[in-house]
Order: structure tokens, then C-alpha cells, then sequence
């Protein structure tokens, strides 16, 4: 097998890991809402969680790059208030796969959530606050599928490409992920390159889909 470089998977694991953290902070208290509110507009909360996972990933960069770019609102704010560059930037990788991985994380949670007896927190709420009851309770119950959200969530943040690829860009040691390196491989006509990347990629992503179905697997 060819030798390869390191640091794209080195990378990747390191984008997916802080997108999958920034999925769960972001994504739980979305997911209990929809699975426990009941208010207007939720359709189009529940719509918005999935577009990500409908619309083309260039389409989807091309409106971060509007964001967050240079000349975008939110980017103007970052780079001359803060002073954070975020294009072309590991951090932009970071934000792209977070957004990718977001539906994912969302769904599985949500249906974790509404997979719990609303009687058991209704008597938790007789005795204790909203919060206590979601962290002694209502978490606890749902912790198998949202960390079957996470490592699917984590899988996507290792996969993505055309997202990463329009705001972060491709530079090899800087933001350039083993998707991206892959890409890079079969466009230099290097095949060996490639086929050991994509079987260090399939091996990473049938490792984590087993780590799922264990996860989920229901004991009697």
C-alpha cells in the first residue's frame, strides 16, 4: 500500500471531534424543543434543521461564504470587531462540518426524546425544577440515541467535503481534510494515493456504523 501523509486524517479527526461537541451544545436544546414544544413556527424550525441535508453542500457554502465571509455581515463583525479570520481557515472546516453534522445529531436526538414517557418527568416536575429534571431525568433516558447522534454525526463531520471546500478551501497542512485529500489524489492521476485514503476512510466509517448498531442495540 502507498505511504500517505498523516495530517489530512489527523486533521479531520480533529475538525470532526470539536464539530460533533459544537453538534451536541447546539443541537440538544433544538432537539428537546421539537420533541417537546409545542409553538408557532415549529414546522419552519423543524424545516430549516433539514435543509442542510437536502440542499447541494456548494449551495450551503456559497451562503456561509456570504455570511462569514470578508465582505459578509457576520464576517466584517469577526475580523475587524474580534479580530478572528474565519475564511480559509481550519475553524471555517470546523463551522462547515457543524453545520453538516447538525441534522443528523438533531434527529436522533429528538427522536430519543420523544421516545420518553412524558409521565415519568411530569411526576419529576411535582418535586423538582425544568433543568434538575432534564439533567437527572430526561437526559439520562435519552443518552443511547443521542450518542447514536453523535457518532453519526461524527461520521458526517469526517465526510464532509463540498461545504469545507467553498469556505475553508484546500490547503494541504492547513485546512485540506482526508476528503479533501482523496479528491486532490485522483485529480493528480495518483491512484495508489487515493485507494489507501478511501480504504482508511471506509475502515474509519464502518468502525464508527458498528459503534452505532451496538449503541442502539436494544437488551431484553
Amino acid at each position: 500500500m502507498a505511504q500517505i501523509s498523516l495530517a489530512p486524517l489527523l486533521l479531520s479527526l480533529k475538525i470532526a471531534s470539536l464539530a460533533t461537541v459544537a453538534a451536541l451544545l447546539l443541537g440538544t436544546p433544538v432537539a428537546w424543543l421539537l420533541a417537546r414544544g409545542r409553538f408557532p413556527g415549529r414546522a419552519v424550525l423543524e424545516s430549516i434543521v433539514v435543509v442542510p441535508l437536502i440542499l447541494p453542500p456548494t449551495v450551503i457554502g456559497y451562503y456561509l461564504l456570504l455570511l462569514v465571509g470578508r465582505q459578509g455581515p457576520l464576517g466584517r463583525i469577526l475580523e475587524e470587531g474580534l479580530n478572528i479570520g474565519l475564511i480559509f481557515t481550519w475553524k471555517a472546516a470546523v463551522l462547515a462540518s457543524t453545520i453538516a453534522a447538525l441534522p443528523l445529531f438533531i434527529k436522533a436526538a429528538q427522536g430519543a426524546f420523544e421516545g420518553i414517557d412524558r409521565r415519568i418527568e411530569d411526576a419529576g416536575l411535582t418535586f423538582k425544577p425544568l433543568l434538575i429534571v432534564l439533567c437527572t431525568i430526561t437526559l439520562p433516558l435519552a443518552w443511547r440515541g443521542m450518542l447514536a447522534g453523535a457518532i453519526l454525526a461524527f461520521a458526517r463531520a469526517m465526510g464532509e467535503f463540498g461545504i469545507t471546500l467553498m469556505i475553508a478551501g484546500n490547503i494541504p497542512g492547513r485546512t485540506q481534510t482526508l476528503a479533501l485529500a482523496i479528491y486532490d489524489a485522483v485529480q493528480a492521476n495518483q491512484p495508489q494515493e487515493a485507494n489507501a485514503m478511501s480504504i482508511l476512510a471506509t475502515a474509519a466509517v464502518l468502525l464508527i456504523l458498528v459503534l452505532v448498531a451496538r449503541m442502539t442495540k436494544v437488551r431484553y
